[in-house]
């Protein structure tokens, strides 16, 4: 077990330096003289273009780039960006706990309903359940989550005055968080507001993140429930599900304790693709309702072309999958330690 999980973190490293590496090398197709505006802070620099060029080797090789990036990002500095007017690495620490709170409150019931629902398709194969449930599998397919996004927007928000359109919390609760009437432990305003006490902005909080959690549910949810039912249903025909039946065990623990567990290896790599999913979806959906993560601004900054903060997110998107797929590899092992020797 050990040696298992010392080979997959040594992985690690080395998948991140080809990630960076890939990065920096697409980088090169842009001319130095519009890669060194993303080292200018303000006007004044736009003068002495030539000289960030040299100071920076923008001109040399791009293994010479390379180690000069790497450099500067293992000490923490990923330039500055300048949509958000401030470096990137503390735009990307300011904005990451709310993606995260987004991706952690999509991806609990997105896990939970899609194996349920796949399982359930796949006990009921070829009958009413099962139909009902693929329908629903098309249908996440077939709507664009832009379009889902404005439909919710209008129904919700604009008719039904139920839910809050935009941001991740209303005015008079970002005023308790200023003044400190709500303390900033992780950065989560639910879990904050839960820490100190204060339902009302839980609550608040909660509500702001239905509709983009929703869309990023409905959007994510297909692949799950297919990948599932699949799966259960190739467990379900096993020579050992029939042996278990043959010995008299019930139905329901043949399903929940034999074919599940068994069928939950593949789905566990379907997890971690949906949370590299979640994170592709948050651009979208944090600019639609307005969210103030990561996503919404790593979409503004590619619109304004601002190289660091661009690289500084996919570098961030890219650490978080390799992470996560580490992850995965480690939990193979709890569910079939047979793969601890592959």
């Amino acid at each position: 077990m050990l040696n298992f999980v010392i080979r997959r973190i040594l992985t690690l490293p080395l998948i991140m330096l080809a990630v960076t590496f890939l990065i920096v090398l697409v980088m090169q197709l842009i001319p130095p003289e519009q890669r060194a505006v993303a080292f200018t802070t303000n006007l004044q620099q736009l003068g002495r273009v030539q000289e960030i060029i040299k100071t920076n080797h923008l001109d040399g090789s791009v293994f010479e780039q390379y180690w000069l990036w790497l450099g500067q990002a293992l000490s923490g500095n990923l330039g500055f960006s300048r949509t958000s007017g401030q470096p990137v690495t503390a735009t990307l620490l300011a904005r990451f706990p709310a993606t995260l709170e987004l991706t952690l409150f999509t991806l609990i019931p997105l896990v939970w309903v899609g194996i349920w629902l796949g399982g359930q398709a796949a006990v009921h194969r070829n009958r009413l359940p099962d139909a009902v449930i693929r329908i629903i599998a098309v249908l996440g397919y077939s709507i664009p989550s832009f379009v889902l996004g404005v439909w919710l927007l209008v129904i919700f928000y604009g008719a039904l005055d139920w839910l809050p359109g935009t941001g991740n919390i209303s005015n008079d609760s970002a005023l308790l968080l200023m003044t400190g009437s709500v303390r900033h432990v992780t950065g989560l305003v639910t879990i904050d507001a839960l820490l100190s006490g204060r339902l009302d902005v839980f609550w608040d909080g909660l509500k702001h993140l239905i509709l983009p959690s929703f869309t990023l549910l409905v959007v994510g949810i297909p692949a799950l429930i297919k990948g599932t039912r699949a799966s259960m249903i190739e467990a379900l025909h096993s020579d050992y599900i029939r042996t278990a039946r043959a010995k008299g065990i019930t139905e329901r623990v043949v399903i929940h304790k034999h074919a599940r567990r068994n069928a939950l290896l593949p789905v566990a790599t379907l997890i971690s693709l949906s949370v590299s999913g979640l994170l592709q979806g948050a651009v979208l959906a944090e600019t639609l309702y307005g969210y103030p993560g990561v996503g919404a601004w790593a979409a503004q900054a590619a619109a304004a072309g601002d190289l660091p903060g661009v690289l500084g997110f996919a570098l961030m998107a890219a650490t978080i999958v390799a992470v996560i797929n580490l992850l995965t590899d480690l939990a193979y092992t709890v569910i079939d330690p047979r793969v601890r020797y592959a």
